[in-house]
């Protein structure tokens, strides 16, 4: 089976590596934190002390990393990746970066001849665990050929988005409407309690008529509706809202690239700035009711 080094194994990376190790790869881990390294050496994994030992055994690369900043700081540099790997392995980098850092770092993989696709995830830590996450892929088709074996190993839906930087300007584009999504819930769902309509009775009549959405249908921002939701459990993150307002920042950065008018994103990043600001950043998005309910 396939050789892989896996960077990164935080909430999402760590059951991702789970599910490749379950198709039998070879998964060589690392990480800045040793003890999540030896959470899953376990489960089969096995530890690297630098990116040097990863890159001495591996042929292809994944990242989970938090911010672009860390994906070029693996990447780049005379310790980095490009720079120890093989050339022709293949990196794929499934963080959530700016569209413009992403293409930065293909034209940098190029150079050293490492063939790279952006493979962001959508799908949250649910997904990861139960291998159904969804791919948005950019870069070259015959990369993407490459790497839809491995990447169907932790995903159901997997699609080649076009050219590189594409997956992530994917990514941006429906995490947007996502965060716009359950702004709008939250209020729908406030004032009809606030009018005093029962929120089951509510939610009964909205999910099956024209207000129904995923962040309504799936991950109801009223607690004790879904049982199974973040709301029903303290709002324990399925996807942070520290996480979605990372990715409206990114929206919004490359909304100004390509002058796309983008007034709910701005008002969207807006709110979720002052979510995060009140200490709630480790909650799940939907927590966003909280601050429409006190208004």
């Amino acid at each position: 089976m396939t050789k892989i080094g896996f960077i990164g194994l935080g909430h999402m990376g760590a059951p991702m590596v789970r599910n490749l190790l379950k198709h039998q790869h070879d998964v060589y881990i690392y990480d800045a934190v040793p003890a999540a390294m030896m959470a899953l050496t376990d489960a089969g994994a096995i530890p690297a002390q630098s990116l040097k030992t990863v890159a001495q055994h591996a042929e292809v690369f994944i990242t989970m990393l938090p911010s672009g900043e860390n994906v070029a700081e693996i990447c780049t540099g005379a310790s980095g990746l490009f720079k120890l790997a093989q050339p022709g392995s293949l990196f794929i980098d499934s963080s959530s970066i700016a569209v413009d850092k992403a293409r930065e770092l293909h034209q940098l993989a190029a150079r050293a001849g490492i063939q790279m696709l952006d493979a962001p995830v959508s799908g949250g830590t649910g997904g990861a665990e139960a291998g159904t996450l969804t791919f948005m892929v950019g870069g070259g088709e015959a990369h993407f050929n490459r790497a839809k074996p491995i990447l169907e190993c932790m995903g159901k839906k997997i699609v080649h988005m076009g050219a590189a930087g594409n997956g992530q300007a994917t990514k941006i584009s429906n995490n947007l409407i996502l965060g716009i999504s359950m702004i709008a819930v939250a209020e729908g769902m406030t004032l009809g309690k606030k009018l005093g309509i029962d929120p089951k009775k509510l939610f009964e009549i909205c999910s099956n008529a024209s207000a129904q959405c995923w962040s309504l249908n799936n991950n109801c921002p009223v607690p004790d509706i879904l049982p199974n939701v973040p709301s029903s459990h303290d709002y324990q993150a399925g996807f942070t809202s520290a996480m979605m307002l990372k990715d409206l920042k990114l929206s919004q950065l490359a909304a100004q690239t390509v002058s796309a008018v983008t007034p709910l994103g701005a008002e969207a990043t807006a709110l979720y700035t002052l979510l995060n600001n009140l200490g709630h950043g480790s909650l799940d998005f939907s927590a966003i009711i909280k601050l429409i309910e006190a208004k």
